[in-house]
C-alpha cells in the first residue's frame, strides 16, 4: 500500500518539526503533504518554511501563512495587531513571503476509491471553526464543495488541520480526521478535576494514511493512524529568547493551552456549546 504523512500546524517549532520528519523518513514513507500554518508564533519560521519546501509534495495555505504573508492589514481575515505582524513577518524573507502568498488553498486526490479532501480549516474560509465538540450540520459542512476547493463533489473523507488537536469523526458514511499540530499541540477542552497528563497532549502529532494511491476502486483496502511523538521542548524554547511573546508561547507548548481561550469559549458559546459542562 502507498502511505502518506500529513503534517499540519508547525508554527515556527524547527525541533518539533526535526522529530517528525526524521519519525517520516524512519519509516519509510516518502509522501508528505502539508496542511499550512507553517509560519507565526516561533522563531524558526524561515527554517520551517525551508524544510516543508524541500520535503513536502503538497503544501496548502493557513489562515497565519496568509496573513503573514501579505502587506499589515491586507488580509480579509481575523485581524491581528500590527506588533504581532511586524515581529512574525520579520521572521521569513521576501521570497518566502511570495511563496505561501500564492499557496492553494485545496488539494484533493483518490485513495483507494475515497475522495480525500485536504484544507486548512473548512471549505469556505481557510480560518472557519468547525470542533470535535461541533454540531452534526457544521460537520457535515466540512465535506460540501465551495469556491475553495478543487471540484464541486462531495468528499468521502476530509482531512483539515487549524484546531492543533487531533480527532476522528465518522458521519453519512464519510470520515473527518484531523491530524493535530506538529508544532503547537494543544487541547482546548480543559477542566482541573478531569483533566489526565498533560504529556498526553504536549507531543508532535501528524497522521499516517494507508492505500492505493489515485485508485478509484474502493475494494482496496485504507487506514489511517494518529502519532504522537515526544520532543525537546525546552529545547525548543531556549532557541526563542528572542521571541516577543515568551510567556505566552511557553504556556502553550508546556501546557497545550490556546492563549486566547476566552475568545475561543464565546465562540463555542455563540454556538450553544457549552464547554464548562463537558
Amino acid at each position: 500500500m502507498d502511505k502518506i504523512a500529513i503534517i499540519s500546524d508547525i508554527h515556527g517549532n524547527l525541533e518539533a518539526l526535526t522529530t517528525v520528519l526524521n519519525d517520516i523518513h524512519d519509516r519509510g514513507i516518502n509522501k508528505i503533504y502539508c496542511l499550512g500554518d507553517i509560519l507565526a508564533k516561533g522563531v524558526h519560521q524561515q527554517e520551517c518554511a525551508d524544510l516543508i519546501r524541500k520535503h513536502c509534495e503538497v503544501i496548502i495555505k493557513g489562515n497565519c501563512d496568509e496573513i503573514i504573508s501579505m502587506n499589515f492589514g491586507e488580509s480579509n481575515l481575523r485581524a491581528i495587531t500590527e506588533t504581532d505582524y511586524n515581529w512574525n513577518r520579520s521572521q521569513i524573507n521576501d521570497e518566502t513571503a511570495d511563496f505561501f502568498r500564492n499557496l492553494p488553498y485545496c488539494h484533493e486526490f483518490y485513495l483507494s476509491g475515497r475522495l480525500i479532501r485536504l484544507l486548512h480549516a473548512h471549505p469556505e474560509s481557510v480560518e472557519k471553526v468547525v470542533a470535535s465538540i461541533d454540531k452534526l450540520e457544521n460537520f457535515y459542512s466540512l465535506f460540501l464543495p465551495s469556491s475553495y476547493t478543487s471540484t464541486d463533489k462531495k468528499a468521502d473523507i476530509l482531512i483539515y488541520g487549524h484546531l492543533h488537536t487531533p480527532f476522528s469523526q465518522k458521519i453519512y458514511n464519510r470520515f473527518i480526521l484531523n491530524p493535530g499540530s506538529v508544532g503547537n499541540a494543544m487541547d482546548v477542552i480543559r477542566n482541573d478535576e478531569k483533566d489526565g497528563d498533560v504529556r498526553n497532549t504536549t507531543v508532535a502529532n501528524y497522521l499516517i494514511l494507508s492505500g492505493k494511491l489515485d485508485s478509484n476502486d474502493f475494494n482496496n483496502p485504507i487506514s489511517f493512524e494518529f502519532v504522537n511523538i515526544p520532543y525537546n521542548i525546552e529545547k525548543e524554547l531556549s532557541a526563542n529568547s528572542d521571541n516577543y511573546a515568551l510567556d505566552f508561547y511557553s504556556d502553550e507548548l508546556r501546557n497545550g493551552k490556546y492563549r486566547e481561550m476566552d475568545r475561543i469559549n464565546k465562540n463555542f458559546a455563540s454556538r450553544g456549546i457549552d464547554v464548562d459542562n463537558i
